[in-house]
């Protein structure tokens, strides 16, 4: 299938593709945790590199199967949400933001001194394991999934928590699971995105995953609209062409993001999509097929 794909699509607009599909996982697993739940995390950078690492160490060193590879490293990096999760239960908004910074200053420092991950320097050579079919299947499944949650009762305790925690409790709903399960769900998926962008990039360094990438999958949610799996989508395509469309004015490519934010902030507060919830959608079909 993908030499049948390289043959007709360009290997750099593939490439794009898969890169848009990995943001994307990005993306959706940060919405559950600061769109959904209102949990401001700006450190999902962190758990996108405990994925990477984990799951290129073990296929170069250990030669393990690249599934069972990408599997440990998002379970490790789900590991580590949980226990982010429980300490910053009682913190919120500016606190909770600069612990989870923290966190992902110190994931990326250890990995600047880790010999099995090569230091500085990084990891080169791994397996080029992740295909477009492969991503964007288990973007497909990740949708899926992630619309099946909000969709249940879980969802809307989740999101009554965002709206309202205090509300939300006294109305029953278990905060201390919900905040827990949200942040160990969201890290699940940044450390499945990092195991198949090492794989993809075959080349990882700790620099790749510093405080910058965390405002860019921050920026991916804010956009699309917070909440929003539709938003979260939209957010990453065009956060992930832009860079590329902006080539040619790489120095001012901060500036165009804070710009863009600007405006957004002005004209749409909730994001291009911060209205559009999935089972908003299955609703009006439903009416629409119906009549």
């Amino acid at each position: 299938m993908e030499a049948f794909l390289t043959q007709y699509i360009d290997a750099y607009y593939l490439r794009i593709f898969v890169l848009i599909g990995i943001n994307i996982i990005l993306a959706l697993g940060l919405n559950l945790i600061t769109g959904v739940t209102g949990q401001l995390s700006m450190g999902h950078a962190g758990f996108m590199s405990i994925g990477a690492y984990t799951a290129a160490i073990l296929t170069m060193q250990y030669q393990a199967p690249f599934w069972a590879a990408l599997l440990a490293g998002a379970l490790l990096a789900a590991f580590f949400g949980f226990l982010i999760g429980i300490p910053t239960l009682r913190l919120e908004g500016d606190y909770l933001a600069m612990v989870t910074i923290g966190f992902a200053e110190i994931i990326r420092v250890f990995f600047l001194n880790f010999e099995p991950g090569g230091k500085a320097v990084g990891l080169y050579g791994m397996p080029p394991n992740t295909t477009f079919v492969l991503v964007w299947g288990i973007v497909i499944v990740v949708i899926l999934l992630n619309a099946k949650l909000l969709d249940s009762r879980t969802g809307r305790a989740l999101y009554a928590i965002r709206e309202n925690e205090i509300a939300a409790e006294a109305s029953g709903i278990d905060t201390t699971r919900m905040k827990v399960l949200a942040f160990t769900v969201g890290s699940f998926l940044g450390g499945l995105a990092g195991g198949l962008y090492a794989h993809y990039m075959s080349y990882i360094a700790p620099q790749d995953f510093g405080f910058m990438k965390s405002i860019e999958i921050l920026n991916m949610v804010v956009l699309g609209g917070m909440g929003s799996i539709p938003g979260s989508i939209l957010g990453a395509v065009i956060l992930t062409i832009a860079p590329e469309m902006l080539r040619i004015v790489a120095d001012y490519r901060l500036l165009f993001y804070g710009g863009l934010l600007v405006i957004l902030m002005i004209f749409r507060p909730n994001g291009l999509l911060g209205d559009v919830r999935i089972y908003d959608i299955k609703k009006r079909w439903f009416k629409k097929e119906v009549g």
